[in-house]
């Protein structure tokens, strides 16, 4: 590998951080990454383990999953952590879900969404954990990837480290003093620190509109037998939530009715999906609180709702839950980042919200070409 004279500090060992370090050292950049914790346990760790093409918008947001995914496969071949590139399903109970499912399919089939509508006895052949009762079909996605963003982390630090000598500062608190300091030894620093932003640059996070947003998560233990639940699953309610949808007429429909018959969906920012780790743990979720301050408590009538409207809609052997978790992320609605140069060479890194997992590599690839290809052989 060709080294670069560029030497560049990263703050915060989230996936933002690692997808900013695997970029720059895959470059020869000289890479340092400060983290205040022993590792990594804010968002980064606490979701689906979801890279998930089928929620982005048509353009760039979609592009960049695309690219993201790419990444991740090449990285978890490169650092030896499990992946499962399995798609993901809709499960179409309602009349007003198919015709969203058809418009969608309909305006995205030749966009680079690899997609595919399921009659019932498709989906049941396909997802052994569809339930027979109810399903009208489904909308199948070829893109969407799983990683358990535990190992995941763990495994790309290790690489980091190991391959290309980034050098790791784990419990290494950053004030806006050291980071002066670090940035006076370095070409460029990046502040990658999630919903943790206000405590180095408060003032850019309340100008630049960021919001902390608060979720729900849960998961089962291993499932027994090594049964393994195919596609990644989720309902009409998931269709409100992502970008992807928002261009097709026939929602207003799904919405309306879901506004009529349970509000407390939309009140709680509640869509369901499930996913499966390595593991073999079903990880269920999950709820949206937004604001700048949360209950630190987990709210167990939201989980409730998570869980009844996930049976309705699917089964499986071991039910039980095994945890329950609270994660909180940064986001800038309307938009799928927020990179802003706040000093000669500090810039923020931040504002992915809900699609860490599935925007972060690409990000990072993105972010690091755009500050240093030019001048790297």
């Amino acid at each position: 590998m060709a080294q670069s004279k560029h030497k560049i500090a990263i703050v915060g060992a989230g996936v933002i951080g690692l997808g900013l370090a695997y970029a720059a050292a895959r470059r020869g950049i000289s890479v340092s990454l400060y983290e205040r914790n022993e590792k990594a346990v804010g968002a980064s760790i606490r979701n689906f383990g979801m890279i998930w093409p089928i929620g982005q918008a048509k353009g760039k947001a979609f592009n960049r999953s695309m690219n993201s995914r790419k990444i991740w496969q090449e990285l978890a071949e490169e650092a030896g952590f499990w992946f499962d590139p399995c798609g993901s399903l809709l499960l179409i109970r309602r009349e007003d879900e198919g015709h969203v499912a058809e418009e969608f399919y309909e305006g995205r089939k030749d966009e680079g969404y690899e997609l595919e509508l399921l009659s019932r006895e498709e989906v049941l052949k396909k997802s052994p954990t569809a339930k027979a009762n109810g399903i009208l079909g489904g909308l199948f996605s070829r893109t969407e990837m799983i990683v358990d963003p535990r190992e995941a982390n763990l495994k790309t630090s290790a690489l980091l480290k190991e391959k290309y000598g980034v050098e790791f500062h784990f419990k290494t608190p950053i004030d806006r003093e050291k980071l002066l300091e670090i940035a006076g030894e370095n070409d460029h620093v990046f502040v990658a620190s999630g919903p943790d932003l206000e405590s180095l640059y408060p003032e850019a996070m309340v100008n630049s509109g960021i919001v902390k947003v608060k979720l729900q998560m849960l998961a089962t233990g291993p499932q027994p037998n090594n049964w393994r639940m195919g596609p990644s699953i989720y309902g009409g309610l998931t269709l409100q939530h992502y970008a992807s949808f928002s261009h097709c007429k026939s929602l207003a429909a799904v919405k309306h009715r879901i506004a009529q018959e349970s509000p407390w969906f939309n009140s709680w920012g509640i869509h369901v999906m499930m996913s499966q780790n390595g593991l073999g743990e079903l990880i269920i979720g999950d709820t949206h609180e937004y604001g700048h301050t949360h209950d630190p408590f987990i709210n167990e009538d939201l989980n409730e709702y998570v869980l009844d409207y996930l049976h309705e809609m699917a089964d499986f052997p071991l039910k039980s839950i095994a945890r329950r978790w609270v994660g909180i992320y940064a986001k800038l609605p309307g938009q799928i980042d927020f990179v802003n140069k706040v000093e000669r060479n500090i810039t923020l890194v931040n504002g992915v919200g809900g699609a860490g997992m599935t925007h972060s590599l690409g990000l990072g690839e993105e972010v690091i070409h755009n500050f240093f290809d030019e001048n790297i052989p």
